[in-house]
């Protein structure tokens, strides 16, 4: 199993500035590649609190202060992009990189689509199918001839520069709608499943029917790869000490959760341990844990929250050390099926 730091790069800490806050997210990446992950994702959101709108940018910057650890958005929302400017700045950070990308994508959310890009729920997804179409296309060919609704058409037209990877693997970010499972198990493409807001059942779920897709499209079941997040993460030597340092942590989340109307699934620390794909607790807690979950979902990628969610700097590098030195370790072991 492979393991990402995410990060949707939230600004909540104003006493910082956007300057601080984005080097923050750059360190991270750095310590990630210092510790031994597999990869660092950027998320994408346009509106409070987040800072995430670009992407490729905090990527390349993180390219330049790194030399292994691979690239990752989470996801990139093309449903919200003209595809042919999305490929020119993927391909450019895949040559800066040396081929380190990797793509997620999906169709994005969140109010301020229909007010920054006049994306709304009624065509989001047409958009988002029409513009992989066209992505797809451009990292494969070097001259595309294409017809579409969302953007003028293309006729013999090169992009450049050409990317280092040919083909990039592009992963279909999917969180509670079969139209991203459907769109990923079409073309034959990997799923990376949300898993952060639900119990288990539903993304078990639509993981199964992704097989069930897949089969129907004839592809080999042998090549499925699937990815699944977690909805928070803290591994302390004791279940008790982890418990007791994340609380405030879950506790600030439950409220900001209250302040916007939305009643938390699940209602305290406890029951997310139990029941959420959170991994709050003592390395052989959270090694059983993540065993769980791959027994259902049976996937070959996990991430973790890259950001510190409030808490202390040292306490964050202890529990991202003691993952790397004694959970990472076993779970490396573990493979898709």
């Amino acid at each position: 199993m492979k393991f990402l730091l995410l990060s949707l790069i939230t600004y909540i800490d104003r006493s910082k500035t956007p300057e601080q806050r984005l080097r923050e997210v750059v360190d991270a990446a750095v310590l990630g590649e210092e510790l031994g992950f597999d990869g660092f994702a950027v998320g994408e959101r346009h509106e409070r609190p987040f800072l995430s709108s670009s992407p490729p940018v905090v990527l390349s910057h993180i390219a330049a202060k790194t030399s292994r650890i691979e690239l990752w958005t989470g996801v990139t929302t093309l449903s919200l992009l003209d595809p042919v400017r999305a490929f020119e700045d993927y391909a450019t950070l895949d040559n800066l990189s040396g081929g380190r990308l990797q793509l997620i994508i999906g169709k994005g959310n969140g109010s301020a689509q229909a007010q920054l890009f006049h994306v709304t729920v009624d065509d989001q997804w047409d958009r988002l199918r029409e513009s992989y179409d066209l992505f797809r296309r451009l990292w494969r060919e070097e001259k595309v001839t294409w017809e579409g609704k969302y953007r003028p058409s293309l006729t013999d037209a090169e992009t450049w520069p050409r990317p280092l990877q040919n083909p990039i693997t592009v992963w279909h970010g999917s969180a509670t709608s079969k139209a991203s499972v459907d769109l990923a198990a079409s073309y034959g493409d990997p799923l990376f499943s949300a898993n952060v807001t639900n119990p288990i059942q539903p993304y078990a779920e639509l993981i199964d029917y992704y097989r069930e897709r897949w089969a129907h499209h004839g592809h080999d079941p042998a090549e499925i790869r699937i990815g699944a997040g977690s909805a928070g993460f803290y591994a302390a030597r004791t279940t008790q000490e982890a418990l007791s340092v994340y609380r405030p942590v879950y506790e600030a989340r439950l409220e900001a959760f209250r302040r916007v109307g939305v009643e938390p699934v699940f209602p305290t620390l406890e029951d997310a341990v139990e029941r959420s794909s959170i991994l709050v607790g003592s390395p052989q807690q959270i090694i059983d844990k993540v065993h769980r979950y791959h027994e259902r979902f049976g996937h070959e990628v996990t991430h973790l929250s890259a950001d510190t969610e409030g808490l202390g700097e040292k306490e964050n590098r202890r529990s991202l050390e003691l993952f790397a030195a004694e959970i990472a370790p076993v779970l490396r072991r573990l493979k898709g099926r």
